[in-house]
């Protein structure tokens, strides 16, 4: 059985130089994500785009007093060729939110479009990169971006990572809220996807596995759903931004202590994986080891209860669908 969870994001001392692009940066998760990455003292180059915003936002994040050059830059001028060229990582935040009574799907058509063309320009410009997604929907917006890449000759399936870190966050909060623990001990394995029923919570991997089962059920919706609580208390104004922001932090700050070398950097990550490729689910979820190149290992679920086996069983379906859909979305836009 496989469920350690990395918290290693900004731990290291060592000197390591990296570039970091975040795409996005002058939204919601974009301003606060650079924050934290300005604060990651492996990043020496910061590149916040956006299509307004962006310079602000790096004059902004620039006078934190830590070891990194930041820049901002806009679609003038290739300011996205400028951003991008060099990056050994790049984190793409870029989207529109939702709102509430909108779901994750709801948001495809725009986002989708969005994603593809970032993607496009990152084969072109910095094609050896880590390429770390965070725009909605994860399960097909992944997709979208290995079929763009592989049109170009640039797909590398160990460098492109869905970030579903925030999942792990919340199952980590939520569950020492029932369990009244600290939930900076809680370790939690979240498998599958990023939306609804295709988030997966082994909550019997933990030592919570005896909760009563209309407190597990609870439990287990709350984490797939629980994003809907932050639609519903921001009024339509936004969705989950500040906590999304620590969770694609955290992530890209683990790719960074793969690519420096690092030793037992483990994360869940939504990826092309091997787990259930037969069965013709191409990407999903489970604990991975990143290196050097990315993906150096991935990791078997382990061993799960009958309950959980449905909630895969699910999840499976439901990523099949959302992953055709990401790849029928760039063959029928293709240029």
């Amino acid at each position: 059985m496989f469920n350690r969870v990395a918290r290693r994001a900004f731990s290291s001392t060592a000197a390591s130089n990296y570039k970091v692009a975040v795409l996005g940066a002058a939204g919601g998760i974009g301003q606060p994500l650079s924050l934290l990455m300005k604060l990651n003292n492996k990043v020496t180059d910061l590149a916040l785009y956006d299509l307004r915003g962006a310079p602000g936002v790096a004059a902004d994040v620039s006078h934190v007093p830590t070891n990194s050059t930041v820049k901002g830059y806009g679609p003038e001028e290739e300011g996205l060729k400028q951003a991008l060229s060099g990056a050994d990582v790049v984190i793409i935040p870029a989207g529109v939110p939702r709102k509430p009574g909108m779901s994750r799907d709801d948001l495809f058509n725009t986002n989708a479009s969005i994603v593809r063309d970032l993607a496009s320009a990152a084969g072109d410009y910095c094609p050896k990169a880590a390429l770390c997604i965070i725009s909605n929907p994860v399960n097909s917006t992944v997709p979208i971006v290995a079929e763009t890449l592989a049109k170009k000759g640039a797909y590398d399936p160990k460098k492109l990572f869905g970030v579903t870190t925030l999942d792990i966050l919340r199952a980590s909060r939520f569950i020492s809220e029932v369990a009244n623990t600290n939930p900076t001990q809680e370790k939690v394995s979240v498998v599958g996807g990023h939306s609804g029923v295709t988030i997966v919570p082994l909550i019997s991997q933990t030592t919570h596995k005896g909760l009563p089962k209309d407190k597990l059920d609870a439990l287990i919706n709350r984490i797939q759903f629980g994003g809907d609580e932050v639609v519903k208390a921001k009024n339509g104004a936004g969705s989950a931004t500040l906590s999304m922001a620590q969770a694609g932090a955290r992530f890209a700050g683990s790719v960074l202590n793969g690519l420096a070398g690092e030793a037992d950097v483990v994360e869940n990550s939504y990826v092309e994986n091997p787990v259930f490729a037969k069965e013709g689910v191409k990407f999903f979820s489970t604990p991975i080891t990143l290196g050097p190149e990315g993906v150096k290992e991935y990791h078997a679920i382990g061993e799960t209860s009958d309950l959980e086996d449905q909630l895969i069983a699910t999840a499976k379906e439901t990523l099949k669908k959302n992953i055709e859909k990401g790849v029928n979305f760039v063959e029928q836009t293709s240029k």
